[in-house]
This record gives structure tokens, C-alpha cells and sequence, in this order.
């Protein structure tokens, strides 16, 4: 799973209180194309959750520095296709690459 990867939400449960902190949540079962991942905030305000930032779900700053975006846990997603150009490369023959 990278940036440019499409994935399924299998976990949308999030605590109530969780809407302090964001504006838009992701929906199980939906679709989406992953934007950007990083390191991020975890539920208990710790840095070092891997995170995904998804195309069409933007959330405020976290009050943590370095004050990036909140993002969903990588664990809560399923990637269904790469990139699109990684997608290509597979397709590729080999001796494309041997020139």
C-alpha cells in the first residue's frame, strides 16, 4: 500500500469522542485511492501510528507537533489495486527492463 493505491475500508468503528478531532470518516465496505501515508497520531495522542490520508477525506491538524493532518490507521484498509503505474510495470515484460 502506497500513494496512488486503491483501498476498502474494513473498519469504519471509531470511539464517539473521535469527532473532536475530524471532520470527515471513512465508511467500511467504500472505496478509496490513498493520497499520501505517514507517520502519524494514534486514538492516545502518541506519535507512531502508520497513516493513510485518502483522496477526498480531509481532516484538520493535529495539535501535536509537527502538526500534520490526522489520518486513518493503515490496519483499518485493504489495498485492492497499486498505483496505476505500478499496475503497469507488472504487466511489462521482462525484457523490457534488460535494454
Amino acid at each position: 500500500m502506497r500513494s496512488g493505491s486503491k483501498v476498502v475500508c474494513l473498519d469504519d468503528r471509531f470511539p464517539t469522542d473521535i469527532l473532536v478531532y475530524y471532520t470527515s470518516l471513512p465508511i467500511k465496505d467504500r472505496v478509496y485511492i490513498v493520497r499520501d501515508m505517514g507517520i502519524g497520531i494514534g486514538l492516545d495522542n502518541q506519535p507512531g501510528e502508520v497513516v493513510v490520508y485518502l483522496e477526498g477525506l480531509e481532516n484538520p491538524c493535529s495539535s501535536v507537533p509537527p502538526h500534520a493532518e490526522r489520518g486513518f490507521a493503515q490496519y483499518r484498509f485493504a489495498e485492492l489495486e497499486p498505483p496505476a503505474e505500478e499496475a503497469q510495470e507488472a504487466q511489462m515484460p521482462w525484457e523490457a527492463f534488460a535494454q
